[in-house]
């Protein structure tokens, strides 16, 4: 059973090196240590069997809710690991009063913006050369 839960600093190595080998522009693990110890963010792990799956993200700003990170071992893609994650983040972020969400995502990553859709995020514009390593767009996607 998939269990999600918050990160703490022991799961920060295994989330850092799992962001490396999936992204081209990773958070460091110092990064990662600042954020799970901000009292303005919200970071969670997915987890069976003691084996973490992924991790995913939630910086509080004014009421509303940036979804930073959201990364899933390559073993455990297809799982639906990232939909749940998501699913307790915007649970826990609603519960906190947040009222509205957005993220960025690389318009060419087709998985990601149809789990963001389904989970009722749309497109509210474009960021241009948002990214590095290959240089791309940012879709901006809310959640209202």
């Amino acid at each position: 059973m998939i269990v999600y839960r918050e990160m703490t600093a022991e799961d920060v190595p295994f989330i850092s090196r799992l962001e490396e080998e999936t992204f081209s522009m990773p958070w460091s693990a110092a990064s990662f240590l600042q954020m799970i110890r901000s009292e303005d963010a919200r970071y969670y792990v997915a987890e069976e069997d003691g084996k973490l799956l992924g991790g995913c993200g939630l910086l509080l700003i004014a009421g509303e809710g940036n979804i930073t990170n959201v990364v899933v071992a390559p073993e455990a893609r297809g799982r639906g690991v990232a939909t749940g994650m998501l699913t307790h983040l915007l649970a826990a972020g609603d519960r906190e009063g947040i009222t509205a969400y957005t993220l960025e995502v690389r318009v060419s990553n087709q998985a990601a913006i149809g789990l963001y859709e389904k989970l009722g995020f749309a497109s509210e514009g474009i960021r241009p050369n948002f990214y590095e390593k290959p240089t791309e767009d940012a879709m901006i996607m809310w959640k209202r």
